[in-house]
């Protein structure tokens, strides 16, 4: 069987009707799917961050100058930024054990290819297509949990399977680190690589792409918990759209789908500038060293676990499966923690490592659920679509807080920096309260016939 047959959705096996077997394969499938895509996305982690990590060897084995790996950089967000839109299309008609496994495979391989090279024009080969294959992580994920976890529980599993970055992201420096003093910088390319190439194997036999493919019935169904009475056929049933309707009835016409898109853009200028540029605000405005500043971008990442998991579990109990008061209370959080920031009296470390978990917690909060609202206010089957569309408009935003922020900083020092910042947070707010009380796939304009 070639490649594109194992691409194409499994065909629904005819549905159990025991009621035992279908809760015991039910607490089966969800735990074996869950823990199987949370270590898959974790190892896209691994591979999209290495080269991060091995740049100051690049610098110093190979002699590139910052305007070389910046520009590395920038093709890597770029490729990826448009892949996770364009993979959120072909993963709504695709096997997505296959998708996510092969992508994973596809991004180990180019690890290790990138690895093997050394001239800046092999480098932006391999990384571009690196991004370009990084893409088929996150809309898949995003379809699983859409599919196997009804709409009042789904933001704490939601929540738990976007640590699973911060996990990635904690550990990859470490390996990378061990990999270039042990063996040299091109190892740091090949384990992560190797590991991945391990994983996406994994995926492809431990996912399935939903309840049905595996004779159960729809999650809203055995769970009762459907988001619209009205449409407990249509949630029951494939509907099998068309690449053109997902795109043009369910993710063009949909307003919501735009606003949280553009709120997104301006939520991941935020989180990527912090992340990017915090760590020289310290050493330059508080004195820090390389090492102490670094420790402060470690809390951020650890309040993000903890903001998710908050953002999830809030979203699901306290506003019953509504996505968007968290979304809005977290933003406004992010502008109280830039003031913080700001206007810090002092360089205490216990102080600024405190306000930067409290700027983890508050931005991975947003980070996660624009995400999830934009699957959710899609059809099921369009819901990978819904994100890679968010997730093109958040890498835009994360593109811009590169060279642009970068120049806003130089010209008007830190205050433009957080001012800047605010700015955003600010838009991002009145964006996202119009959707305070919307929960899962609002009723839209019926489609024009023809």
């Amino acid at each position: 069987m070639s490649i594109l047959e194992r691409l194409k959705p499994e065909i629904p096996q005819e549905e159990i009707e025991n009621n035992d077997e279908i809760k015991a394969k039910y607490k089966y499938w969800r735990i074996r799917v869950f823990y199987s895509m949370y270590i898959g996305y974790a190892l896209f982690y691994f591979t999209r961050k290495s080269f991060t990590f091995a740049m100051p060897a690049l610098i110093s084995d190979l002699g590139f100058d910052k305007a070389d790996l910046g520009f590395l950089g920038s093709l890597l967000a770029i490729t990826y930024g448009v892949s996770k839109f364009l993979s959120g299309v072909i993963s709504d008609k695709s096997n997505l054990r296959y998708f996510m496994g092969l992508g994973l495979i596809f991004t180990g391989v180019l690890n290790i290819f990138f690895g093997l090279s050394s001239s800046i024009m092999f480098f932006a080969v391999f990384l571009g297509l690196n991004g370009l294959f990084q893409g088929w992580g996150s809309p898949p994920c995003a379809k699983l949990l859409t599919y196997w976890y009804s709409q009042t529980e789904r933001g704490r599993w939601w929540g738990v399977w976007n640590t699973s970055h911060n996990i990635g992201g904690a550990i990859i420096p470490l390996l990378c680190a061990f990999s270039i003093q042990a063996f040299g910088w091109r190892y740091a390319m090949y384990l992560p690589g190797t590991m991945a190439i391990i994983v996406g194997l994994f995926l492809i036999n431990r996912l399935r792409d939903n309840p049905r493919r595996v004779g159960l019935p729809s999650i809203e169904k055995f769970r009762n918990d459907y988001p619209d009475d009205k449409d407990r056929d249509e949630v029951d049933q494939d509907k099998n759209l068309s690449p053109k309707q997902i795109l043009v009835e369910h993710i063009f016409k949909n307003k919501f789908i735009w606003i949280l898109a553009i709120s997104y853009f301006f939520v991941y200028i935020i989180r990527t500038a912090i992340n990017d540029w915090i760590q020289l605000y310290l050493m330059e405005e508080k004195g820090y060293t390389l090492m102490l500043a670094g420790s402060c971008v470690f809390w951020f990442e650890i309040g993000g676990i903890f903001g998710s998991l908050a953002a999830g579990y809030l979203s699901d109990t306290i506003f019953k499966g509504k996505r968007g008061p968290v979304n809005v209370l977290f933003t406004l959080g992010i502008i109280g923690t830039l003031l913080a920031l700001w206007f810090a009296p002092s360089a205490s470390l216990m102080l600024v490592s405190t306000v930067m978990f409290f700027f983890g917690f508050l931005i991975f909060g947003p980070q996660m659920l624009i995400g999830m609202a934009a699957a959710e206010l899609a059809d099921k089957e369009a819901a990978g679509t819904a994100t890679g569309f968010a997730g093109l408009f958040a890498y835009s935003g994360a593109a811009c807080a590169g060279w642009p922020v970068g120049r806003i900083t130089q010209d008007f020092g830190w205050p433009g920096f957080f001012l800047l910042l605010s700015i955003c947070a600010s838009v991002a707010v009145l964006l996202l309260l119009p959707l305070w009380s919307k929960r899962a796939r609002p009723k839209l304009a019926a489609p024009a016939n023809g």
